[in-house]
């Protein structure tokens, strides 16, 4: 069996470090340069760990245990259109739960909305990108030790299917793949800033920016599984965030010096 590049378990021990240092940077800079309260930032880690990774994968296993989801599954457009359409309905349905139940009383300070953002965003580069490194790590170390042989004969069916194709990934990847995480990350925490803006001032002054972030999110959404779905390269995807959360930064900006405007 083939090894891990040495150079490939680098990279993920610095992907690792970046998926919880994410989070961390930016509630540091918020907090001590912007003077933004903290609890926001501990709000948008519970709405996330809360609607989307409980809430919303609830009804994931309960729609794919289904013809329709195995329908859905088997369909880039519709595997696509669901998952965006799911993501921007949990997430943005919690930011709209947060700003106006949890974090009312913070709603003087408009700084607050990027810090809400920082910790959507940031829990999830720490749970989508430092766990999953670290569990490509202990797999990485199992397979140069030579013990995933052992591990391999005890499986079937689709786990088993699973594992092999976790173990390519891993052994036949270029070691700069790993890295293309931290790029992803960047660009999905300035997402969800830029998000967690449109809906923060939708709860304050415009009700529009909420089917505004909720439209956005979906497309956004949709467009990176499409393009996962149809094999597109990897550099190909993270250029096209990029772009994409650059526009989104360039949006929220002007909603965000807008409003300041009409709210002074």
């Amino acid at each position: 069996m083939n090894r891990v590049p040495f150079l490939s378990i680098i990279f993920m021990v610095i992907s690792a470090f970046a998926g919880f240092l994410i989070p961390i940077v930016l509630c540091i800079y918020f907090r001590k340069k912007k003077r933004a309260d903290i609890p926001p930032f501990f709000v948008g880690c519970f709405i996330f760990l809360l609607f989307s990774m409980i809430l919303e994968t609830l009804i994931h296993r309960v729609v794919f245990s289904s013809a329709v989801g195995t329908g859905i599954r088997n369909n880039v457009i519709l595997y696509a259109i669901y998952g965006g359409l799911m993501a921007a309905v949990f997430e943005e349905f919690g930011r709209l739960f947060a700003f106006n139940i949890i974090l009312k009383k913070y709603r003087d300070k408009n700084i607050n909305a990027l810090m809400y953002g920082a910790g959507h965003g940031g829990f999830e580069a720490a749970a989508v990108l430092g766990f999953t490194m670290i569990s490509n790590l202990m797999l990485a170390m199992m397979i140069n030790s030579g013990r995933i042989e052992s591990l391999l004969g005890t499986l079937s069916g689709g786990t088993l299917t699973q594992l092999q194709t976790s173990i390519s990934i891993l052994t036949l990847s270029s070691p700069y793949i790993f890295l293309l995480g931290i790029v992803e990350r960047i660009c999905a925490v300035a997402i969800q800033i830029s998000l967690s803006v449109l809906v923060w001032f939708s709860v304050k002054s415009n009700k529009s920016l909420f089917v505004t972030a909720l439209l956005i999110h979906f497309i956004v959404d949709a467009i990176t599984v499409f393009l996962a779905g149809i094999h597109m390269h990897a550099v190909i995807i993270e250029a096209a965030l990029v772009i994409i959360a650059t526009v989104l930064a360039v949006f929220a900006g002007k909603v965000y010096r807008k409003n300041m405007v009409n709210l002074m």
